[in-house]
């Protein structure tokens, strides 16, 4: 199992809002904070992104940008043009599409805004600067310019199935814009990110993201490298900078947090499903890592 991929499965991600615009004239766009991640792609055209107390951001055909959204920010035609929510112009939409009024060249935008159930992607989501421009990687890189063309084509029609059609094609697209970044010498990466380079601590990492309900020990995961124990836990450390059970532990308690979200979900089956023999232990484990018991938890974060 792949680390990035187990962290977007896991934590549900789905695109919650699509929508393929384009805007000509005098116009602007606000978009609100409900969603903790946006890809936006610039077709044709050009636009100007400002949010509050920073220098307005130029974006050209062929761009893309992920905004990590805490607070609002808007699109612009020119910077200080005013700008209407996104949610009034829903009754004007055409489906997922959209046309503003007005003559003149035209701005065609791609966006896809992300939902993720818990914290699960709290560490990429804290990789990810709030706004983050590339340039021009959908004219340099042909994967994204192929996923972006299909996402593209599939908004522009209904048709059966198209919800997960355009889930996964986002998907898509969020993986090579990491790509993309991750790859920058200003990048910081999360750790286990680029411990997947190396063979070793990327075997281990796949087969405790495989299953990590597993009773693994050390020796378990250094056979999964193919190295001696002691030669694995210090290559482990030095990719992850987690001794490799304290990496388990960690990711065990981030699970246990989606678990205990999920209705009728008991301490038992919650320890079973991460791997804990007993409620007991879990609760232990949980409170160390955490600081509270899970059930108060529970109580603490229950969805309203």
């Amino acid at each position: 199992m792949d680390v990035l991929a187990d962290l977007l499965t896991r934590a549900r991600a789905r695109g919650a809002v699509f929508a393929h615009s384009t805007l000509r004239g005098d116009w602007g766009l606000e978009f609100g904070d409900e969603q903790p991640l946006s890809l936006h792609a610039v077709l044709e055209g050009e636009l100007h992104v400002e949010t509050d107390g920073e220098a307005p951001v130029r974006l050209l055909q062929g761009d893309l940008l992920l905004v990590r959204s805490p607070s609002p920010y808007r699109f612009v035609h020119r910077p200080g043009a005013a700008a209407i929510p996104v949610a009034d112009v829903a009754d004007a939409m055409d489906g997922r599409r959209y046309e503003s009024p007005g003559d003149g060249p035209a701005t065609v935008v791609v966006c896809g805004a992300y939902s993720f159930d818990g914290s699960i992607c709290d560490s990429l989501l804290a990789a990810i600067p709030r706004l983050l421009p590339l340039r021009g990687v959908s004219s340099t890189e042909p994967s994204v310019r192929v996923a972006l063309g299909l996402l593209a084509e599939e908004l522009q029609r209904e048709a059966p199935g198209q919800p997960a059609v355009l889930d996964r094609l986002l998907d898509l697209l969020l993986v090579y814009t990491l790509r993309a970044w991750f790859a920058r010498e200003d990048a910081e990466a999360p750790a286990w990110y680029g411990a997947l380079d190396d063979p070793q601590v990327g075997a281990a990492l796949r087969a405790l993201h495989g299953a990590p309900s597993r009773a693994w020990s050390v020796a378990d995961l250094a056979a999964e490298a193919g190295l001696s124990r002691a030669a694995f836990a210090r290559r482990f450390s030095d990719a992850t900078g987690q001794a490799p059970l304290g990496y388990l532990t960690e990711w065990r308690m981030v699970l246990a947090t989606q678990e205990l979200r999920r209705p009728g979900a008991t301490l038992a089956s919650v320890a079973r499903e991460i791997g804990y023999g007993s409620e007991f232990a879990f609760a232990n484990a949980f409170k160390r890592h955490h600081g509270v018991p899970p059930g108060r938890w529970r109580r603490e974060h229950a969805v309203a």
